[in-house]
Order: structure tokens, then C-alpha cells, then sequence
């Protein structure tokens, strides 16, 4: 049995020479749990992140795969693993779990990666991923990535195991590095995937019987794309950290471009198909090269082959378990292909189109088939196995049989990383619509127990206009409506009597007759499309009255949306959240775990109808809705509120989230300058101006200690394209929960 050492990487020392890792470099580790408490670890300088997976490492698949990848890049030296950037600080954010039984939603992957943002890291190490015919991501997945990107900070992902031309993400997004895995003799491994995009930003790094921790104070050896992962994010972690030594700023990027540029080819006397090693060999002093002096230095056939890690017998004392290697041969690849693409068409309906939502994210140590209902899959990339559950999301892989085994690891809590002096940011300004869950089967039953009987043909009539009772259905929206918030007066037709004096053409209900106590006994979700993204919870003296306005949004999510009547007018089709994160979970009926969301009081509470949203600016501005400025400012608005509620479609976590989302709920104060901008005349004397794209940048003009960003829309004359496109920007402060606008609007043209 043979193990790595990473002290035998080549190169590796003349690293270390220089730094060990610089407490200044903060790498984020997004796996499984990991036991903290294991010999590796003591000295780190790790923190545990509060995620959706609260499990502590108790030695399962997840907890084993994380315990064992968070190793590779931080074991103290003279400790049983020798991690490679040991001096460096690491935040763990466990997002794989041996508990629930659920695939890991994209949604969710992209909530750690801005939670790992905000904490201050430098270097994001992902060894997970879903299979992606094109290479593509759920939108929220890939503005998380951009997010990095545009933060400077690394993602490093693994590439995948499943023996083919095929891409996994998020490695083959744009600005990630992704990480194939080669054997002892520096070959890639059958296993490991290629394609495309992985030529031009995939490296291969050693992945054959890495040595890891395992939870419980022993050591294990793996294999997989998973291992050779850390390997990678350890050694950007141990450049970042050198030019910190230099007293350079710290630029991944850069990193990334020296790994990338330096990178050997493999053993040209090997009849091998060259995309199979992607962009190239890890070549470290080639990298370190590159930083410190800015060329490449080239390392000899001969010379890598003494360099490389020679692989040394691993003894029964030093590892418990087999080593387990995550590898297929080619007709497992070929029917895990077939298995794949029939999941995808059964997911979606459509074959080879994707969901919009719940990416399953698979250990990257474990070669996996994703099940596909009613979402896309991200699984771990390590044992070889992918666990689909009903949910759209990420779910853990269930192990094929290799020709040598690998386990993931556990991981335990640590605290104290304080690689962002800011703090976290808990605030969360969202857009979405409101939906409910009754968590069990018991809590559902209750509510249909206590809910009134119901007429076959009209939920809306009671007592004695029942014609044929029958038992109240809580799925039901308009009866838990009329359960919670009292029965809807009803006029001589049986229609809906609404009260159009209030503005608000809010249904009018009998007094006496609701049931606002229960509503706290609901789970009230935000949802995303049909995806929840966090359960809301009412608190202080205020809540009856936040749970009445849910209710209210509930209601109005349910009328009927019918052209030219009061109906129209009572109808919304999205609200806005404010809130704060609590850092407390909630299991949902489906078994998807989502954040709890505190709300205070009414501030914010807003629910529209897009329709009726650019029916009231037109109308602010005294424009006829038929004149041109009347028809453009439509045309733009609309375009404006879809790329936010679609293409832009966000957590609201981030600053820049919530700037967005107020922008899109505040459009009433863009009105002015809209119709501004779109006045612009064109050859023809009509209204010419369309929007072109949508931006947010920190303001250079801000109060002492706010947060403020500028939110710039862009604007083009389709008709000639040589006429200066004209800009409007405006500032926002979301410093408070309910973000405010900052002095007016500004427009000016742009070349």
C-alpha cells in the first residue's frame, strides 16, 4: 500500500522555505463537517461557519470527506497529517451532510460562497459539482462565482470522476480554477474528467492515496479528484502568502494565472489524448517562479521525475481503513453517461434542458450517477456516488465500487478565524413570493382538524350556505387564507367584496371570524420561482401584525388575475422581505433545510403587481400610457423589473443583492429621470432609448458608517448606434434593514 507525503510534492519545500502560511490568507473550505477535534488540527487557526448543516463530524461519508480535504491544506506540521498551508487561516463551511437525506440545492452552494465572501476569504476550496452539458450554472450559482471574481477572490473545484468528456460545475465557470486528478506517475487518472473549458483554466494535481485525517484521531488515504483539490487550494494559499512576505496586495488571480501558464504538459512518450490533461501538470516552482520573478521556470522530464511524490507503503498502524481510490473503468463511464442523461430528461421533462433550480453537489472524491426530480444535482466529488432526493439540490454520493476505495471525513467546529474585522453581515433584503409549510405530517392533520368545513362548490360560503360539506384541505390557499384572516363577505353573486375605498382593493371579511394566532403555527417561506429560500419568522411586539401582512400576501398571490376588473387591482405577484439572519435553521416538510429570517415590524413589507407597478409610474409622471414616452418607459421598466426578478435573481445578502432588490421596489423614484432618459429623440421623433444593462458598484459618496452602492442603468438607441448611450444612476444605503436612497438620481451620456 503506498501514500503521498506532501512534503514530497515537488517544489514544495522551496516553498515552505519561504512561508508555511501567513495568518493574513483565509481559505474556506465548503464540504462536509470536520472534526476539529482531531491531532491535525490542533494549533489551526480554523473557524466553523453556522450553515443549513448543523451536524457535528461524527464519522459518516460527508464528515469523513470533509475532515480529511480540510487536512490536506491545514495539518500542523509534526502533527499525523502534514498539511500544506498550515500557518494559514480557514473558515469551514460544512454544506454537505451525513444526516439529511436531501440533495445540496445550488442555491444553497451559492448562499456558502457569499457567507465564505463576507468572512474574508481568500481562497474557496470546492471539491464537489453536478454535471453540466454545457457547462453552465443556475444564474444565482454563477453570480456568486462572478461575485468572487469580482472580490478577488479563488475558487478552486473539482473537475469531477466520472471517466468522461464532461464538465462539472461550478469548476468549468468562468474565473475557477478547476482540479483533475493524475496518478503517481503523473498521468490523469481514467476517472477524471475533461473537456472544453478545462483546457484553458483545469490543472491536473497529484490525487492517487492522499493522506488525510480521519474523524476520531486516525489517518486514511484517498483517492479522487476531491484530494487533489486541496492540494491546489493549499499551494494558492502558500503563493498568496509569499506575496504577502514581499509585501505585495494579495492577487489570486494572478495565482491563478501562474499555475495556469506554468503548467507541464504530460509524458509525451505516453499515447495519451492531450485534452485528458487539461491545461497541464501542477508545476510549482514554475508557479512560484512566475509570482516572484515573473517567468516561467521550465522543470526537466528527469528532474519532475525525481521530484514527484514517490508513493511509500502506507502500514496497517498508519491508516485504518483501505485506501479507497475514486476510479471507473470505461463501461462504468459509459453507463453512468446513458444513467445521467435519461436523469436530466426525467428531471426536467425536456431531455438535455436543465431545471432552473437545485443543482445536486456531489463530493468530488466519489464518481456519481445524480437522480434527477425537479432538479439539477451537485455531488460530492469523491466516493463515487450521488444520492438524489425528491428536492432540487446538492445530495451526497453513494459509493460505486472502485478498484480501490475512497471515504470522505468528518469535521468538528473551531472558532476564531477573524479574517474579516467587519463582522458578519446578517442583513437580507429580498424579492420573492410567499408561500407556507406545515414541517409534519402531524402539524398538517392539526391544521385540517381545526379548519372549518368547507362547500364542495364555493370555499367561500359557510354555515348554512353549505350545500355539501366536506373537510377543509390546507394546501388549499384560499381556506387557510380564510382561516387565518376571518371569512370573505361575499356580494349578491357569491363574488369576492373588495374594498376599493382603502387604494388597496383588499378583500373585505367578516370580523370575529379569523384565526391570526395560528399563523405562527405555519412555517411562512420567501420563495424563489418554487423554491424556498428562507423561512420567516415574526418577532416583537409587531409580529400579529407581520404574520396579517404574510397573510394578506397570500391572499393576494391567489386572486384570480383578471384584465380590466378590481380583481387586477388586489393581485401581486411579488413582495419584498427585510430581515436579519438568525444563524437558526428550519427543516421543511420536504426535508429541505432553509435559514430562518427574523422580521420586526411592517417596514419594507411590500407587495406588487409588475403590471400595476408601471401603470403607476407612467401615471406619476402625467404621461398617457398610449402616447411614446408612455409605450417606451413600459417597454424599459418592464425590461428593468424582468432582468431583476429573472436574469439578476438574488438571495439579498450581499450589499449589492439588496441594492438591486430596493432598486426594483422602489421604481416609483426612477420615474423622473426614466422618462428623462427615454425623451431622448430619434431621427424619427420617437422615443428611442432601451435599456442595456444593469450594474452595481460601491458609491464613492457615502455617510460615516453606512454601506452605500450605485446602482447604474445603461441605456442604448437601437437606431443609431454611433449616438452616446446615456446612463442613470442613483444611490442606495442598505447599511439599516430597510435600504433608502440617497440624494437624486443622476443621468449623463457614456461613449
Amino acid at each position: 500500500m503506498f501514500k503521498y507525503s506532501a512534503s514530497k510534492l515537488p517544489g514544495l519545500q522551496s516553498l515552505w522555505d519561504e512561508s508555511v502560511g501567513d495568518p493574513g490568507v483565509c481559505v474556506a473550505v465548503l464540504d462536509g463537517p470536520v472534526d476539529l477535534s482531531h491531532p491535525s488540527f490542533q494549533g489551526a487557526q480554523l473557524t466553523k461557519l453556522p450553515t443549513l448543516v448543523s451536524d457535528a463530524a461524527a464519522g459518516g461519508q460527508m464528515s469523513s470527506h470533509g475532515t480529511h480535504i480540510a487536512s490536506v491544506i491545514f495539518g500542523q506540521h509534526g502533527s499525523p497529517v502534514q498539511g500544506i498551508a498550515p500557518g494559514c487561516r480557514g473558515l469551514i463551511v460544512p454544506v454537505f451532510s451525513d444526516t439529511q437525506n436531501r440533495s445540496l440545492l445550488q442555491i444553497d452552494l451559492a448562499r456558502a460562497i457569499n457567507q465564505a465572501v463576507e468572512q474574508g476569504a481568500n481562497v474557496i476550496n470546492i471539491s464537489g459539482g453536478e454535471l453540466s452539458e454545457s457547462g453552465a450554472a443556475d444564474p444565482i450559482l454563477e453570480k456568486a462565482v462572478r461575485y468572487c471574481n469580482e472580490n478577488d477572490i479563488l475558487i478552486v473545484a473539482a473537475a469531477g470522476n466520472n471517466a468522461c468528456e464532461c464538465l462539472h460545475v461550478p469548476a468549468a465557470l468562468p474565473s475557477v480554477l478547476a482540479v483533475g486528478a493524475m496518478n503517481d506517475q503523473g498521468l490523469p487518472f481514467d476517472f477524471s474528467n475533461w473537456g472544453k473549458a478545462y483546457q484553458t483554466q483545469g490543472i491536473l494535481a497529484p490525487g492517487e492515496n492522499i493522506l488525510g485525517a480521519k474523524p476520531g484521531g486516525s489517518t486514511t488515504l484517498k483517492s479522487g479528484t476531491s484530494f487533489a483539490t486541496p492540494i491546489v487550494s493549499g499551494i494558492v494559499a502558500l503563493l498568496l502568502s509569499i506575496q504577502l512576505r514581499v509585501g505585495k496586495k494579495l492577487d489570486p488571480h494572478s495565482v491563478r494565472h501562474a499555475i495556469l501558464k506554468s503548467a507541464l504538459p504530460c509524458h509525451p512518450d505516453t499515447d495519451l489524448d492531450d485534452r485528458r490533461c487539461l491545461a497541464g501538470r501542477l508545476n510549482i516552482l514554475g508557479a512560484y517562479t512566475l509570482i516572484t520573478k515573473g517567468e516561467v521556470k521550465e522543470m526537466s522530464e528527469q528532474n519532475s521525475e525525481q521530484e514527484r511524490m514517490q508513493p511509500s507503503e502506507a502500514k496497517p498502524s498508519e491508516t485504518n481503513n483501505v485506501p479507497q481510490v475514486e476510479a471507473v473503468n470505461h463501461q462504468q463511464a459509459a453507463n453512468l453517461g446513458q444513467a445521467q442523461n435519461l436523469q436530466v430528461s426525467t428531471a426536467s421533462g425536456h431531455p438535455g434542458q436543465f431545471p432552473a433550480y437545485g443543482m445536486t453537489v456531489v463530493p468530488s472524491q466519489m464518481v456519481a450517477v445524480p437522480t434527477m426530480q425537479g432538479g439539477m444535482m451537485i455531488v460530492p466529488n469523491h466516493q463515487g456516488t450521488i444520492v438524489a432526493s425528491g428536492q432540487m439540490g446538492m445530495v451526497p454520493a453513494t459509493p460505486v465500487t472502485p478498484s480501490n476505495a475512497v471515504t470522505p471525513s468528518n469535521v468538528v467546529p473551531s472558532t476564531g478565524c477573524d479574517c474579516n474585522n467587519s463582522g458578519p453581515k446578517a442583513l437580507v433584503y429580498a424579492i420573492g413570493t410567499i408561500g407556507y409549510d406545515f414541517a409534519t405530517e402531524a402539524r398538517r392533520d392539526s391544521f385540517k382538524q381545526l379548519m372549518p368545513l368547507v362547500d364542495s362548490q364555493n370555499v367561500h360560503k359557510t354555515g348554512n350556505d353549505i350545500d355539501i360539506a366536506v373537510p377543509a384541505n390546507p394546501f388549499d390557499v384560499r381556506q387557510i387564507v380564510n382561516y387565518f384572516l376571518g371569512t370573505p363577505q361575499l356580494d349578491s353573486d357569491g363574488n369576492l367584496t373588495l374594498n376599493a375605498a382603502s387604494g388597496n382593493y383588499e378583500v373585505i371579511r367578516n370580523t370575529g371570524t379569523g384565526n391570526l394566532s395560528e399563523t405562527k403555527s405555519l412555517i411562512w417561506t420567501l420563495n424563489l420561482e418554487l423554491t424556498p429560500i428562507y423561512a420567516i419568522e415574526a418577532t416583537g411586539p409587531f409580529a400579529h401584525l407581520v404574520y396579517e401582512q404574510l397573510g394578506k400576501f397570500l391572499e393576494g398571490q391567489s386572486l384570480p388575475q383578471i384584465d380590466n376588473t378590481a380583481y387586477e387591482r388586489g393581485y401581486i405577484d411579488k413582495v419584498s422581505i427585510p430581515g436579519v439572519l438568525t444563524g437558526r435553521t428550519v427543516q421543511l416538510f420536504s426535508g429541505q433545510v432553509v435559514p430562518v429570517l427574523e422580521v420586526y415590524n411592517l417596514r419594507g413589507l411590500y407587495g406588487w403587481h409588475i403590471n400595476l407597478l408601471i401603470e403607476d409610474v407612467v401615471n406619476a409622471v402625467g404621461v398617457s400610457q398610449d402616447s411614446p414616452e408612455g409605450i417606451a418607459i413600459d417597454y424599459s421598466l418592464r425590461t428593468f423589473l424582468q432582468r431583476i426578478y429573472y436574469d439578476l435573481r438574488n438571495l439579498g445578502q450581499t450589499s449589492q443583492e439588496r441594492a438591486f432588490n430596493y432598486a426594483a421596489t422602489n421604481a416609483l423614484q426612477l420615474a423622473d429621470a426614466l422618462v428623462t432618459v427615454l425623451q431622448t429623440q430619434s431621427s424619427s421623433g420617437a422615443a428611442s432609448m432601451q435599456l442595456d444593462s444593469i450594474e452595481v458598484e460601491r458609491s464613492p459618496f457615502c455617510r460615516v458608517d453606512s454601506d452605500c452602492w450605485d446602482v447604474k442603468i445603461r441605456f442604448f438607441d437601437p437606431e443609431n448606434d454611433r449616438r452616446a448611450r446615456k446612463v442613470l444612476r442613483y444611490t442606495v444605503d442598505v447599511s439599516d434593514i430597510m435600504p433608502v436612497t440617497l440624494g437624486e438620481p443622476r443621468i449623463w451620456d457614456a461613449t
